[in-house]
């Protein structure tokens, strides 16, 4: 009796201090913390983050994997770095927020990072001072950084220079700073410092770093080695203007690669960097010559391979000699006409072009301006082979790969703005740069064999199997009659891509693709199909979660780790299947969602995560058995104090033309059976497998759903499934529906559900409202609100043509506006205005890049037209989504008052009632 009494006292008072919990705030969004930067130590022993609030100041923490204890913290630390033997942790140390956000524009170019080092054997914590940036060496024992301010030496030199004659100066770039290198020996603390160095490597051995010092007038650049035996700087080339490109350093530290360019040539994009190799061993320095007719420009990278053997740079063809435009000189020029329509301001839009002019100048700015193409040096045949050229100009580098994937879509460029993305592809030959074709005009990216003799991609409803000597190509799908390849989810107008592909057995023997549920096994010579899960049966669809980063392929007696994601219950566990036996083992499970954050390079070291709507994603450290996982952050306890929400929970319902749907439903955390309370629905497209999903803490352009469901809303996030041609039509009927589903279960009070979407749900929400009176109250996010002008805009982020949106993307009309002007009509809500009887409040950044804000300005016009309740927030300087925080909080804030006044009655704010009078500048 006495065990029962306790028991039942216990409850009551967990009831009692369940209900006493707070609701959330808007401020108490501010201290929800997430991890940032995450980095592992390549022994599995170490861990550092950076834990960002989202308004404050982010704590760095570095944890001991073995003991799973949280060993230092560093006040603002940032972007943490372990070096290769783990014995120090790094963390950029910002300035305090309030400092930030209290200085003037002048103020904040002054303001400086620090570097704190955690030295994880003995915890002590060493700070340095305005660090621009810096490197560790492998073994621990040195520290190389630049301080990020002038010396007094240079800032006096600086200072004379000013004075002086420009003439005899040979100027650097402007971003290429020449700043005092500091280095540090971490075992005695002694420091040892270089002026005027613009670039540095540091060996991965320790034997010393390459650099590029600045002379103040560049008449004494050179390029010189720090010996770290006897901290001596050698010159290895003097020259007037010389600087130094991109550096590498070989993994065995035997040779250092690195472009050798000059500030004498003042054209950036026509300097050529010459690429060359060091040997600290025996100084033996080395030219690798391009081809002809082609070179190096500043913004060519190097990267070596792991084994040593491949160097792999970048070039371009020369460029033709640049042009200088005609100015006025003299009176004469002032009549000249050639000379006066070199002032013009132009741009000659014309049919030919394969792109338009918006499209244009941002890939010219973005990426053709400086564009170089990939080529490599092999070190053991000493020759340089051109993986990338106009045919091929773009590959996925893979630098332990001898076979790459290629794609060219220039073809295609045209094109883009009404079909959509399509490419050539090929495999390219690292060894000697052949370019076997795969797939002409794919809007699917094939999946290429390590051994580069086969290549799989999607097609027709299909999945192939090209034999790429022979170019015969099999559709391995077909005769599995027991699968479903076709991406069943795909309701848009342009092709399907299926479910993709899992990786390849490392000899290239078996393919890996993905079904509806299941991964299948495709033996590449006798096109067998193996059933390698049993998904299918259980509804689970599993995928890989997890492979390193480098890897080519699986052996045969490999263990693949897999997600297992169940579409019925939404539940996601951790997998693993063992290759060689065919063993599948579910190792994480519950009701949540798992994720493999990251694991070990030379460990059996996993660190996952575990997450519900109640339970923050934290970190746990576990092994390759994934066997008791352990709890190693704890990053915000403060959310036990909040009253939360109901356990989520999954409503059935039916879509357009009958199909199943779900959606998760969110009750209010004072919920009790039988209430009947406000809902405010958030959606996109699928939302259902949001249902383990921890909520955002954050404030922007959607409802923070914890800040609903604390403050007595339901939350409800449900599946919408499109009708191609009917977009509007199809998402207004599922989303009546999915209502109906919420009445009929008696949660929601039919009077009081509320829509909020933002961009293409922003589109949903104001189109629903001119079919149905059903919904109370409607928050829409930059909305297209007229399709006929929205499809002949632009995306001006992009540059792309909006087109294509229409014809074969998210929009969904699948047709042209000449060859079907009805339904881009019977699509657009500015066309009903005159129907809508529910408030509306639109919401647009006047920089929007994906949607022109003037379609909010149609709606909201129409809608004032026709006397109808409507509000028009305009964020001035925002882009597509709100990026300023004061925006953020502002929107966050006035969207709930919204919701506040229209579903629960109560005062309405002064905006809603009043507007707000522009205020001019007093």
């Amino acid at each position: 009796m006495t065990l029962k009494l306790s028991l039942l006292s216990a409850a009551l008072i967990s009831a009692s201090s369940f209900a006493a919990k707070p609701s959330l705030e808007f401020k108490d969004v501010f201290d929800f913390r997430y991890p940032h930067g995450t980095v592992m130590s390549e022994q599995g022993k170490y861990l550092g983050l950076s834990a960002k609030p989202y308004r404050g100041d982010s704590e760095g923490q570095v944890y001991a994997l073995q003991n799973h204890s949280l060993i230092a913290t560093v006040p603002r630390g940032t972007n943490p770095v372990i070096n290769k033997n783990a014995q120090w942790v790094g963390f950029t140390q910002v300035p305090t927020l309030l400092a930030k956000e209290t200085a003037s524009k002048k103020e904040k170019k002054a303001l400086k990072n620090n570097l704190v080092l955690v030295n994880t054997r003995t915890k002590a914590q060493h700070t340095f001072a305005d660090v621009k940036d810096y490197q560790l060496s492998d073994d621990g024992l040195w520290l190389v950084y630049r301080e990020d301010k002038k010396s007094a030496k240079q800032a006096e030199s600086a200072a004379k220079d000013e004075k002086a004659s420009s003439d005899l100066k040979i100027t650097a770039d402007k971003k290429d700073q020449a700043l005092t290198l500091v280095v540090t020996d971490l075992t005695t603390n002694k420091s040892t410092r270089y002026d005027n160095i613009a670039a540095y490597d540091l060996a991965p051995d320790s034997r010393g770093i390459l650099v590029s010092q600045h002379s103040e007038d560049g008449g004494k650049n050179r390029v010189a080695f720090v010996d770290l035996q006897n901290l001596q700087l050698t010159s290895l080339i003097d020259e007037p203007g010389v600087t130094l490109g991109d550096i590498a350093w070989q993994p065995n530290a035997e040779r250092v690669a690195f472009y050798l360019g000059n500030y004498v040539n003042d054209d950036k994009r026509r300097r050529d960097y010459q690429l060359k190799l060091w040997s600290p061993v025996d100084n033996k320095l080395t030219d690798i010559t391009n081809p002809s007719g082609w070179f190096s420009g500043k913004t060519a990278k190097l990267e070596w391979s792991e084994d040593s053997t491949r160097l792999f740079f970048e070039n371009r063809p020369v460029l033709e000699a640049k042009v200088p435009a005609a100015k006025y000189e003299g009176e004469r020029s002032l009549y000249d006409y050639d000379t006066i329509r070199e002032q013009k301001g132009l741009k000659v839009w014309h049919n030919a072009d394969l792109e338009i002019k918006p499209r244009e100048i941002k890939t010219w700015n973005e990426s053709r301006r400086d564009q170089h193409y990939q080529a490599v040096f092999h070190i053991n045949g000493q020759r340089i082979v051109q993986l990338e050229n106009q045919q091929v100009p773009s590959i996925t580098l893979r630098s332990n790969a001898n076979f790459v994937l290629g794609s060219n879509d220039e073809p295609y460029l045209k094109q883009i703005m009404y079909k959509g993305f399509y490419q050539d592809y090929y495999a390219v030959n690292v060894n000697t740069g052949h370019a076997q074709l795969i797939v002409k005009e794919s809007a699917n990216r094939p999946s290429l064999s390590p051994t580069g003799k086969h290549a799989a991609y999607f097609d027709g409803e299909q999945l192939w199997l090209t034999a790429l000597s022979t170019q015969k190509r099999t559709a391995i799908s077909q005769a599995v009659k027991e699968a479903i390849f076709v991406d069943d989810k795909h309701d848009y107008p342009g092709p399907n891509s299926g479910y993709g592909f899992a990786g390849w057995q490392l000899d290239g023997s078996v393919l890996y693709a993905y079904s509806k549920y299941d991964i299948w096994a495709f033996d590449t010579s006798t096109f067998n199909a193996t059933r390698l899960t049993d998904g299918y049966k259980t509804k689970t669809q599993y995928r890989i979660e997890y492979k390193p980063k480098d890897s080519l392929g699986f052996k045969a007696d490999d263990t693949m780790v897999l997600r297992a994601h169940n579409l019925e219950n939404k539940q996601t566990h951790i997998a693993t299947l063992a290759l060689k036996d065919g063993q599948l083992q579910h190792v994480l499970t519950g009701e949540s969602k798992h994720r493999v954050v990251k694991k070990s390079k030379d460990a059996d070291t996993y660190l996952v995560t575990r997450q519900s709507y109640h339970e923050f994603p934290d970190y746990w450290v576990t092994n390759g058995q994934f066997a008791q996982p352990t709890k190693l952050t704890n990053l915000n306890p403060q959310q036990q104090t909040f009253a939360w929400g109901q356990k989520p929970e999954l409503v059935q319902y039916k879509g357009y033309n009958g199909e199943a749907l779900q959606g998760v439903l969110i009750k209010p955390a004072n919920y009790k059976a039988g209430d009947k309370v406000p809902v405010v629905i958030y959606f996109y497209r699928y939302m259902s497998q949001r249902m383990y999903d921890f909520p955002k803490m954050e404030l922007n352009h959607r409802p923070n759903f914890p800040m609903f469901t604390s403050n007595g809303y339901a939350i409800f996030l449900p599946d919408i499934r499109f009708e191609v041609g009917h977009p509007g039509p199809s998402s207004t009927q599922t989303m009546i529906n999915a209502a109906q589903a919420l009445i009929d279960m008696g949660v929601a009070d039919p009077e009081k559900i509320g829509l909020q979407g933002h961009s293409w749900a922003g589109y949903q929400s104001a189109f629903m409202i001119t079919q149905t009176d059903m919904f109370k109250a409607v928050v829409s996010g930059a909305p297209v609100s007229n399709m006929t002008s929205a499809y002949s805009g632009i995306r001006l982020k992009s540059g792309l043509a909006r087109q294509f949106q229409y014809e074969s993307g998210q929009s969904r009309i699948g047709k042209t506006l000449t060859e079907a002007p009805d339904l881009y009509i019977e699509n657009s809500p500015v066309f009903f205005a005159d129907k809508v009887n529910t408030p509306i409040l639109i919401m647009f950044g006047d920089k929007d890049g994906a949607v022109p804000w003037q379609e909010g300005i149609q709606y909201y016009l129409a809608l004032r037209r026709h006397d109808k309740d409507a509000i028009f927030l305009q964020y001035e300087g925002e882009p597509h989504h709100l990026k300023q925080f004061p925006n953020q909080v502002d929107f966050s804030i006035r969207m709930k008052e919204y919701f506040d006044y229209h579903l629960k009655g109560m005062p309405p704010a002064k905006w809603i009632t009043s507007g707000e009078a522009f205020k001019a500048e007093q």
